[in-house]
């Protein structure tokens, strides 16, 4: 029976691929768990008008991801904190932190769009990355001060 992918299936395709599966393995699991339907006529019409509709949206989403770096790529983030003994900080300064200093300048991300290997312990200026979108990647320049 030939099929078209509704997702990437492991050993079989990627989405939008038309294979040739047995009989069984289409009707008892790839079409009830909605991988796949079968490759009839009205079906590959249905899932390219579907296709071109998803690709539109997520090029709008990439534009809007696009400004959004720009935006972000010109922002210096200071955050304040409290210090020990040689300026040691009593905390360190995590990804939350700098999504509160960012959502302050009236920008609001996830947590997981902000790459931080691990927390900044130190005062300093540092460049953290962000991802907005698989392939629209910027930073923000964040300076650790000393709160006074």
């Amino acid at each position: 029976m030939e099929i078209i992918l509704l997702d990437n299936v492991e050993r079989l395709g990627k989405r939008g691929d038309i294979v040739k599966v047995a009989d069984g393995h289409a009707r008892n699991y790839l079409i009830p768990r909605k991988l796949a339907v079968p490759a009839t006529p009205s079906n590959l019409r249905a899932f390219k008008a579907e296709d071109e509709l998803l690709q539109r949206k997520r090029e709008k989403e990439k534009r809007k991801a696009e400004k959004l770096a720009q935006k972000i790529s010109k922002i210096s983030l200071k955050i304040e904190v409290r210090t020990g003994e040689d300026d040691k900080l009593y905390g360190a300064v995590s990804s939350v932190d700098i999504l509160q200093a960012l959502k302050e300048k009236g920008i609001e991300l996830e947590k997981h769009m902000i790459k931080m290997d691990e927390p900044i312990r130190e005062l300093g200026v540092f460049r953290i990355p962000i991802r907005l979108f698989p392939d629209v990647e910027t930073a923000v320049k964040v300076e650790v001060l000393k709160k006074e």
